[in-house]
């Protein structure tokens, strides 16, 4: 029988996909999810590689699960920070801010685009956590527009256009080029939504 990690089962389980995530999220900094088997993210955790099969049945399912963990964890903090902020605007650049701040554990090395390399469910299943954090920023835009704080809008298109502008950038590491890139973008999306708040700031450092 498996030695047993902690005081309980239900402890040892969670310890066990810890490190299973932890070793999938140092493996993909290194090579991409294709060039990755389970037996490596078995053998970098430390743990049997038939003890994983108690667990996950493939590497798409620790996966899986390890983006479900890391996007439920960062839309609840990012709900809590949110939830400080009234004025949809704010909020609006909280989420900005957030989001470029957000130090991601699944920072993936360059090589194909995991959409390419998994099946066709856990596609699906991937794009649905990425909706978690869009319908975000839909519920901010819709306040933002109730209140007459931006114009009237196409959501799902905005909401698109936003993630681009703010997912795959390489935010500097050091300040202040790390503060001054963090509210450039700040600035550059409040603009973009037609903010009046971006406009009167823009003002200010102009004059």
């Amino acid at each position: 029988m498996p030695k047993i990690i902690g005081n309980s089962l239900a402890e040892h389980r969670e310890r066990t996909r810890s490190a299973l995530f932890a070793a999938l999220s140092h493996l993909m900094r290194e090579r991409g999810f294709d060039a990755i088997s389970l037996a490596d993210i078995a053998a970098t955790a430390g743990i049997g590689r038939t003890a994983v099969y108690n667990h996950f049945p493939d590497k798409e399912s620790v996966l899986l699960a390890f983006i479900e963990h890391e996007t439920s964890a960062y839309v609840r903090a990012l709900e809590r920070s949110l939830g400080e902020v009234e004025d949809p605007v704010e909020q609006l650049r909280v989420y900005v801010r957030q989001q470029l701040q957000l130090e991601r554990s699944y920072h993936f090395a360059p090589g194909p685009d995991l959409r390419e390399v998994v099946s066709r469910d856990a596609a699906a299943h991937l794009r649905a956590h990425v909706g978690l954090v869009e319908d975000l920023l839909r519920q901010i835009l819709a306040r933002a527009i109730a209140t007459g704080d931006i114009p009237e809008q196409h959501l799902d298109a905005v909401v698109h256009l936003v993630h681009a502008c703010l997912s795959g950038r390489s935010v500097p590491r050091g300040e202040p080029a790390r503060g001054e890139f963090i509210a450039a973008t700040e600035l550059f999306v409040l603009r973009a939504v037609g903010a009046r708040t971006a406009w009167s700031v823009r003002a200010a450092e102009v004059a």
